[in-house]
Protein backbone atom coordinates (compact mmCIF):
# COMPACT_ATOMS: atom_id res chain seq x y z
CA UNK A 1 0.00 0.00 0.00
CA UNK A 2 1.72 3.37 -1.23
CA UNK A 3 1.67 5.82 1.73
CA UNK A 4 2.38 9.57 1.02
CA UNK A 5 5.18 10.81 3.38
CA UNK A 6 3.86 12.08 6.43
CA UNK A 7 5.06 15.45 6.82
CA UNK A 8 5.80 16.65 10.75
CA UNK A 9 3.55 19.30 11.62
CA UNK A 10 4.98 21.43 14.77
CA UNK A 11 1.71 23.57 14.44
CA UNK A 12 -0.45 20.72 16.14
CA UNK A 13 2.02 20.71 18.83
CA UNK A 14 1.65 24.10 19.64
CA UNK A 15 -1.90 24.00 19.46
CA UNK A 16 -1.81 21.38 22.02
CA UNK A 17 0.10 23.96 24.26
CA UNK A 18 -2.64 26.71 23.75
CA UNK A 19 -5.15 24.17 24.58
CA UNK A 20 -2.83 23.36 28.13
CA UNK A 21 -2.51 27.44 28.44
CA UNK A 22 -6.25 27.80 27.71
CA UNK A 23 -6.62 24.94 30.35
CA UNK A 24 -4.66 26.27 33.18
CA UNK A 25 -6.38 29.78 32.87
CA UNK A 26 -9.72 27.94 33.05
CA UNK A 27 -9.09 25.94 36.06
CA UNK A 28 -6.91 28.19 38.18
CA UNK A 29 -9.11 29.71 40.62
CA UNK A 30 -9.14 33.70 39.55
CA UNK A 31 -11.16 36.61 37.91
CA UNK A 32 -9.09 35.48 35.01
CA UNK A 33 -11.33 32.04 34.60
CA UNK A 34 -14.51 33.66 33.81
CA UNK A 35 -13.10 35.07 30.77
CA UNK A 36 -11.69 32.08 29.35
CA UNK A 37 -14.69 30.13 30.20
CA UNK A 38 -16.26 29.31 26.65
CA UNK A 39 -15.46 32.79 25.35
CA UNK A 40 -16.15 31.41 21.19
CA UNK A 41 -19.20 29.73 21.71
CA UNK A 42 -19.50 26.33 23.37
CA UNK A 43 -15.77 24.66 23.15
CA UNK A 44 -13.58 24.27 25.51
CA UNK A 45 -9.69 23.50 26.07
CA UNK A 46 -10.36 19.88 27.06
CA UNK A 47 -12.67 18.75 23.61
CA UNK A 48 -9.88 20.40 22.05
CA UNK A 49 -7.13 18.73 24.19
CA UNK A 50 -8.99 15.38 23.77
CA UNK A 51 -9.78 15.85 20.27
CA UNK A 52 -6.01 16.90 18.94
CA UNK A 53 -4.49 14.30 21.28
CA UNK A 54 -6.19 11.30 19.30
CA UNK A 55 -5.59 13.76 16.31
CA UNK A 56 -2.13 12.98 16.46
CA UNK A 57 -2.10 9.69 17.47
CA UNK A 58 -4.48 8.29 14.67
CA UNK A 59 -1.52 10.39 12.69
CA UNK A 60 1.31 8.86 14.37
CA UNK A 61 0.20 5.08 14.54
CA UNK A 62 -2.05 4.22 11.87
CA UNK A 63 0.75 4.26 9.67
CA UNK A 64 2.78 1.83 11.68
CA UNK A 65 0.14 0.01 12.33
CA UNK A 66 0.22 -0.96 8.60
CA UNK A 67 3.50 -2.82 8.72
CA UNK A 68 4.01 -3.84 12.94
CA UNK A 69 0.24 -4.45 14.57
CA UNK A 70 1.57 -5.84 17.57
CA UNK A 71 4.15 -3.45 18.08
CA UNK A 72 2.12 -0.68 17.89
CA UNK A 73 -0.36 -2.39 20.31
CA UNK A 74 2.21 -2.81 22.73
CA UNK A 75 3.47 1.36 22.43
CA UNK A 76 -0.25 2.36 22.52
CA UNK A 77 -0.38 0.09 25.79
CA UNK A 78 2.71 0.91 27.31
CA UNK A 79 2.06 4.71 26.85
CA UNK A 80 -1.67 3.99 28.77
CA UNK A 81 0.34 2.75 31.29
CA UNK A 82 2.95 5.40 31.61
CA UNK A 83 -0.26 7.73 32.05
CA UNK A 84 -1.88 5.77 34.54
CA UNK A 85 1.56 6.11 36.31
CA UNK A 86 0.81 9.58 36.70
CA UNK A 87 -2.97 9.64 37.31
CA UNK A 88 -1.61 7.38 40.51
CA UNK A 89 1.37 9.99 41.47
CA UNK A 90 -0.93 12.83 41.48
CA UNK A 91 -3.81 11.05 43.62
CA UNK A 92 -1.11 10.19 46.32
CA UNK A 93 -0.28 13.90 46.18
CA UNK A 94 -4.17 14.76 46.72
CA UNK A 95 -4.68 12.20 49.00
CA UNK A 96 -1.60 13.06 51.35
CA UNK A 97 -0.47 16.56 50.91
CA UNK A 98 -3.45 18.16 49.90
CA UNK A 99 -5.80 16.63 52.31
CA UNK A 100 -3.91 17.06 55.29
CA UNK A 101 -4.03 20.58 54.69
CA UNK A 102 -7.31 20.33 54.13
CA UNK A 103 -8.41 18.92 57.12
CA UNK A 104 -5.76 21.01 59.22
CA UNK A 105 -6.46 24.34 57.75
CA UNK A 106 -10.16 23.63 56.90
CA UNK A 107 -10.22 25.47 53.30
CA UNK A 108 -13.23 24.87 51.99
CA UNK A 109 -12.30 24.58 48.49
CA UNK A 110 -10.29 21.47 49.37
CA UNK A 111 -12.26 19.83 51.43
CA UNK A 112 -15.35 20.00 48.63
CA UNK A 113 -13.04 18.91 45.93
CA UNK A 114 -11.70 15.77 48.73
CA UNK A 115 -15.18 14.83 50.49
CA UNK A 116 -15.31 11.59 49.51
CA UNK A 117 -12.28 10.71 49.91
CA UNK A 118 -12.26 12.10 53.40
CA UNK A 119 -15.12 10.14 54.40
CA UNK A 120 -15.00 6.84 52.97
CA UNK A 121 -10.55 6.77 52.26
CA UNK A 122 -10.57 3.18 51.96
CA UNK A 123 -13.55 3.14 48.87
CA UNK A 124 -11.68 6.17 47.49
CA UNK A 125 -8.54 4.91 47.19
CA UNK A 126 -9.56 1.50 45.82
CA UNK A 127 -12.28 2.93 43.63
CA UNK A 128 -9.74 5.67 42.36
CA UNK A 129 -6.80 2.76 41.31
CA UNK A 130 -9.33 0.92 39.15
CA UNK A 131 -10.43 4.17 37.81
CA UNK A 132 -14.10 4.49 39.38
CA UNK A 133 -13.39 7.56 41.75
CA UNK A 134 -12.28 10.11 39.95
CA UNK A 135 -12.72 13.64 42.30
CA UNK A 136 -12.68 16.96 39.83
CA UNK A 137 -9.78 18.06 38.40
CA UNK A 138 -8.55 14.07 38.32
CA UNK A 139 -10.98 13.09 36.18
CA UNK A 140 -9.62 13.90 32.65
CA UNK A 141 -6.51 11.59 32.69
CA UNK A 142 -8.39 8.25 33.97
CA UNK A 143 -10.98 9.64 30.29
CA UNK A 144 -7.42 9.77 28.40
CA UNK A 145 -6.29 6.09 30.11
CA UNK A 146 -9.45 4.37 28.88
CA UNK A 147 -9.42 5.94 25.60
CA UNK A 148 -5.97 5.19 24.99
CA UNK A 149 -6.19 1.47 26.05
CA UNK A 150 -8.74 0.64 23.44
CA UNK A 151 -6.90 2.39 20.65
CA UNK A 152 -5.25 0.04 19.08
CA UNK A 153 -7.94 -2.42 19.16
CA UNK A 154 -10.21 0.54 16.91
CA UNK A 155 -7.16 1.32 14.63
CA UNK A 156 -6.58 -2.48 13.97
CA UNK A 157 -10.51 -2.65 13.41
CA UNK A 158 -10.69 0.29 11.71
CA UNK A 159 -7.92 -1.01 9.40
CA UNK A 160 -9.77 -4.02 8.63
CA UNK A 161 -13.24 -2.99 8.60
CA UNK A 162 -13.08 0.54 7.21
CA UNK A 163 -13.46 3.86 9.29
CA UNK A 164 -17.64 4.12 9.07
CA UNK A 165 -18.26 1.04 10.88
CA UNK A 166 -16.24 2.46 13.87
CA UNK A 167 -18.05 6.07 13.03
CA UNK A 168 -21.27 4.46 12.80
CA UNK A 169 -20.73 2.64 16.38
CA UNK A 170 -19.66 5.76 18.19
CA UNK A 171 -22.24 7.78 16.46
CA UNK A 172 -24.54 4.79 18.26
CA UNK A 173 -23.18 4.91 21.84
CA UNK A 174 -22.98 8.77 22.07
CA UNK A 175 -26.64 8.69 21.39
CA UNK A 176 -27.28 6.21 24.08
CA UNK A 177 -25.01 7.86 26.33
CA UNK A 178 -27.74 10.75 25.37
CA UNK A 179 -30.37 8.25 27.23
CA UNK A 180 -28.72 7.19 30.74
CA UNK A 181 -26.06 4.54 29.28
CA UNK A 182 -23.85 5.88 31.69
CA UNK A 183 -25.95 5.63 34.71
CA UNK A 184 -26.90 2.00 34.10
CA UNK A 185 -23.05 1.04 33.60
CA UNK A 186 -22.12 2.96 37.04
CA UNK A 187 -24.72 0.45 38.16
CA UNK A 188 -23.68 -2.47 37.47
CA UNK A 189 -19.84 -1.54 37.78
CA UNK A 190 -20.94 -0.61 41.70
CA UNK A 191 -23.19 -4.01 41.82
CA UNK A 192 -20.10 -5.93 40.90
CA UNK A 193 -17.35 -4.30 42.61
CA UNK A 194 -19.65 -3.38 45.80
CA UNK A 195 -17.87 -0.24 46.00
CA UNK A 196 -20.56 2.25 46.50
CA UNK A 197 -19.35 4.92 44.87
CA UNK A 198 -22.26 7.56 44.12
CA UNK A 199 -22.19 8.34 40.07
CA UNK A 200 -21.03 12.12 41.10
CA UNK A 201 -18.38 10.61 42.27
CA UNK A 202 -16.88 8.97 39.53
CA UNK A 203 -15.78 11.71 37.28
CA UNK A 204 -17.46 14.49 35.25
CA UNK A 205 -17.27 13.57 32.14
CA UNK A 206 -19.47 11.10 30.45
CA UNK A 207 -16.89 8.74 29.03
CA UNK A 208 -19.72 6.95 26.25
CA UNK A 209 -20.31 10.47 24.97
CA UNK A 210 -16.43 12.28 24.92
CA UNK A 211 -15.51 8.94 22.90
CA UNK A 212 -16.79 10.20 19.60
CA UNK A 213 -14.46 13.57 20.37
CA UNK A 214 -11.66 11.11 20.32
CA UNK A 215 -12.63 8.83 17.97
CA UNK A 216 -13.30 11.52 15.45
CA UNK A 217 -9.92 12.86 16.07
CA UNK A 218 -8.40 8.91 15.60
CA UNK A 219 -10.89 9.42 12.33
CA UNK A 220 -9.07 12.68 11.26
CA UNK A 221 -5.68 11.86 12.45
CA UNK A 222 -5.36 8.41 10.35
CA UNK A 223 -6.88 10.05 7.19
CA UNK A 224 -4.41 12.92 7.07
CA UNK A 225 -1.87 10.16 7.37
CA UNK A 226 -2.94 7.79 4.79
CA UNK A 227 -4.71 10.03 2.13
CA UNK A 228 -6.67 13.14 1.83
CA UNK A 229 -8.34 14.85 4.88
CA UNK A 230 -11.94 14.82 4.67
CA UNK A 231 -12.35 18.53 5.68
CA UNK A 232 -10.73 19.41 2.61
CA UNK A 233 -13.98 18.11 0.56
CA UNK A 234 -16.35 20.49 2.14
CA UNK A 235 -18.22 22.78 0.19
CA UNK A 236 -17.73 26.47 0.36
CA UNK A 237 -21.50 27.17 1.15
CA UNK A 238 -20.94 24.73 3.62
CA UNK A 239 -17.82 26.72 5.13
CA UNK A 240 -20.21 29.73 5.18
CA UNK A 241 -23.17 28.17 6.99
CA UNK A 242 -20.78 27.13 9.16
CA UNK A 243 -19.24 30.51 10.31
CA UNK A 244 -22.56 31.51 10.79
CA UNK A 245 -23.41 28.37 12.91
CA UNK A 246 -20.38 29.54 15.34
CA UNK A 247 -21.45 33.16 15.39
CA UNK A 248 -25.22 32.04 16.30
CA UNK A 249 -23.79 29.65 19.30
CA UNK A 250 -21.33 32.54 20.08
CA UNK A 251 -24.18 34.76 20.74
CA UNK A 252 -26.11 32.42 22.58
CA UNK A 253 -23.22 31.73 25.15
CA UNK A 254 -23.45 35.07 25.72
CA UNK A 255 -27.09 35.88 25.95
CA UNK A 256 -27.46 38.47 23.03
CA UNK A 257 -29.96 36.98 21.45
CA UNK A 258 -32.61 37.20 23.87
CA UNK A 259 -33.88 34.83 26.99
CA UNK A 260 -34.96 32.26 25.00
CA UNK A 261 -31.87 31.25 23.07
CA UNK A 262 -29.54 31.14 26.47
CA UNK A 263 -27.66 28.44 28.17
CA UNK A 264 -29.96 27.94 30.64
CA UNK A 265 -33.13 27.68 28.66
CA UNK A 266 -30.78 25.24 26.12
CA UNK A 267 -30.12 23.15 28.86
CA UNK A 268 -29.12 19.78 28.52
CA UNK A 269 -28.95 20.28 24.88
CA UNK A 270 -25.61 22.08 25.48
CA UNK A 271 -24.18 20.12 28.24
CA UNK A 272 -20.75 19.79 28.21
CA UNK A 273 -20.28 16.31 29.96
CA UNK A 274 -22.65 14.73 27.79
CA UNK A 275 -21.45 16.64 24.53
CA UNK A 276 -25.29 17.29 23.83
CA UNK A 277 -26.81 17.80 20.45
CA UNK A 278 -26.15 21.07 19.84
CA UNK A 279 -22.36 20.85 21.28
CA UNK A 280 -21.92 18.33 18.54
CA UNK A 281 -23.01 20.97 16.04
CA UNK A 282 -21.16 23.81 17.58
CA UNK A 283 -17.65 21.49 17.91
CA UNK A 284 -18.39 20.04 14.17
CA UNK A 285 -18.42 23.53 12.94
CA UNK A 286 -16.27 25.00 14.76
CA UNK A 287 -13.61 22.19 13.54
CA UNK A 288 -14.78 23.29 9.76
CA UNK A 289 -14.10 26.50 10.44
CA UNK A 290 -10.98 26.45 12.13
CA UNK A 291 -9.66 24.18 9.44
CA UNK A 292 -10.74 26.81 7.03
CA UNK A 293 -8.47 29.62 9.21
CA UNK A 294 -5.76 27.01 9.77
CA UNK A 295 -3.45 29.63 7.59
CA UNK A 296 -3.90 32.49 10.35
CA UNK A 297 -4.22 29.83 13.23
CA UNK A 298 -0.98 28.71 11.97
CA UNK A 299 0.62 32.20 12.40
CA UNK A 300 -0.87 32.68 15.33
CA UNK A 301 0.21 29.64 17.74
CA UNK A 302 3.38 28.48 16.07
CA UNK A 303 5.60 30.41 18.25
CA UNK A 304 6.79 29.64 21.62
CA UNK A 305 6.08 28.96 24.35
CA UNK A 306 2.81 26.82 22.72
CA UNK A 307 5.24 24.52 20.93
CA UNK A 308 7.23 23.14 24.38
CA UNK A 309 4.27 23.01 26.24
CA UNK A 310 2.82 20.89 23.65
CA UNK A 311 5.97 18.99 22.83
CA UNK A 312 5.95 18.14 27.22
CA UNK A 313 1.90 18.00 27.41
CA UNK A 314 1.40 15.35 30.29
CA UNK A 315 3.80 16.42 32.19
CA UNK A 316 2.66 19.80 32.03
CA UNK A 317 -0.65 18.61 32.70
CA UNK A 318 -0.03 16.72 35.73
CA UNK A 319 2.19 20.36 36.89
CA UNK A 320 -1.19 22.61 36.01
CA UNK A 321 -2.85 20.66 38.36
CA UNK A 322 -0.41 20.98 41.11
CA UNK A 323 -0.41 24.58 40.89
CA UNK A 324 -4.50 24.48 40.52
CA UNK A 325 -4.38 22.90 44.41
CA UNK A 326 -2.45 25.92 45.45
CA UNK A 327 -4.53 28.26 44.30
CA UNK A 328 -7.51 26.34 46.00
CA UNK A 329 -5.52 25.86 49.27
CA UNK A 330 -5.25 30.20 49.02
CA UNK A 331 -8.88 30.24 49.22
CA UNK A 332 -10.69 31.25 52.41
CA UNK A 333 -13.93 31.48 54.37
CA UNK A 334 -16.39 32.40 51.59
CA UNK A 335 -14.33 33.81 48.63
CA UNK A 336 -14.12 31.75 45.86
CA UNK A 337 -11.67 33.03 43.43
CA UNK A 338 -8.18 34.97 43.83
CA UNK A 339 -7.88 38.89 43.01
CA UNK A 340 -5.25 41.49 42.53
CA UNK A 341 -1.85 40.74 43.49
CA UNK A 342 -2.45 37.12 44.42
CA UNK A 343 -4.24 36.22 41.37
CA UNK A 344 -1.38 37.77 38.74
CA UNK A 345 1.69 35.87 41.27
CA UNK A 346 -0.45 32.87 41.29
CA UNK A 347 -0.40 33.25 37.39
CA UNK A 348 2.79 34.04 36.66
CA UNK A 349 4.45 31.30 38.76
CA UNK A 350 2.47 29.05 37.47
CA UNK A 351 3.59 29.67 33.48
CA UNK A 352 7.12 30.22 34.91
CA UNK A 353 7.12 26.72 35.96
CA UNK A 354 4.94 25.05 33.37
CA UNK A 355 7.53 26.45 30.77
CA UNK A 356 10.52 25.17 32.83
CA UNK A 357 9.13 21.86 33.15
CA UNK A 358 8.48 21.30 29.29
CA UNK A 359 12.10 22.74 28.53
CA UNK A 360 13.63 20.47 30.98
CA UNK A 361 11.28 17.78 29.56
CA UNK A 362 12.12 18.68 25.77
CA UNK A 363 15.69 18.58 26.66
CA UNK A 364 15.98 15.38 27.74
CA UNK A 365 13.76 13.68 24.96
CA UNK A 366 16.61 15.28 22.74
CA UNK A 367 19.31 14.08 24.68
CA UNK A 368 18.06 10.75 24.76
CA UNK A 369 17.20 10.57 20.79
CA UNK A 370 21.23 11.83 20.58
CA UNK A 371 21.81 9.17 22.63
CA UNK A 372 20.75 6.29 20.86
CA UNK A 373 21.99 8.23 17.46
CA UNK A 374 25.49 7.94 18.91
CA UNK A 375 24.63 4.34 20.01
CA UNK A 376 23.90 3.20 16.92
CA UNK A 377 26.21 4.55 15.17
CA UNK A 378 28.69 2.96 17.20
CA UNK A 379 26.91 -0.23 16.78
CA UNK A 380 27.01 0.25 12.98
CA UNK A 381 30.88 1.22 12.74
CA UNK A 382 31.87 -1.70 14.89
CA UNK A 383 29.98 -4.19 12.33
CA UNK A 384 31.37 -2.79 9.81
CA UNK A 385 35.05 -2.83 10.77
CA UNK A 386 34.66 -6.32 12.19
CA UNK A 387 37.22 -9.11 10.30
CA UNK A 388 35.54 -11.59 8.25
CA UNK A 389 35.56 -15.33 10.17
CA UNK A 390 38.95 -16.89 8.90
CA UNK A 391 37.20 -20.19 9.46
CA UNK A 392 33.93 -22.24 8.69
CA UNK A 393 34.54 -23.84 12.36
CA UNK A 394 31.93 -23.17 14.63
CA UNK A 395 32.60 -21.80 17.75
CA UNK A 396 31.67 -23.38 21.44
CA UNK A 397 28.73 -20.95 21.81
CA UNK A 398 27.29 -21.79 18.09
CA UNK A 399 27.63 -25.38 18.55
CA UNK A 400 24.91 -24.99 21.74
CA UNK A 401 21.63 -26.53 20.49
Amino acid sequence: MYLPKLERRPELDALRGLFLVWMTLTHLPTRFSEFVNQPIGFVTSAEGFVFLSALLIGRIYVRQLLRDEAGVHMKLWKRSLKIYGYHLLMLAFAFTIAAAFAVHTHRAALMNLLNFYLAHPFVAIVGSVLLLYCPPLLDILPMYVTFLFFTPLLLSAAVRYGWHKILAASALVWLLAQFGLRDVMHDFIVHLTHLPIPLQESGAFNLFAWQGVWIAGLWLGARSATGEIPLKKIPGWAVGLSCAICLFFIGVRHGWLGPHLTQEALGIKLDKWRIGPLRVVNLVTFTIVGYWLRKYVIKAVQREPFLTLGKASLEVFCAHIFFVFVGLALLYGEVTELHGVTAIALITVTFIALVLVASNEVRKRRLNREQAKRQQSALQRSATSSPPPTSPTLSCAEQQP
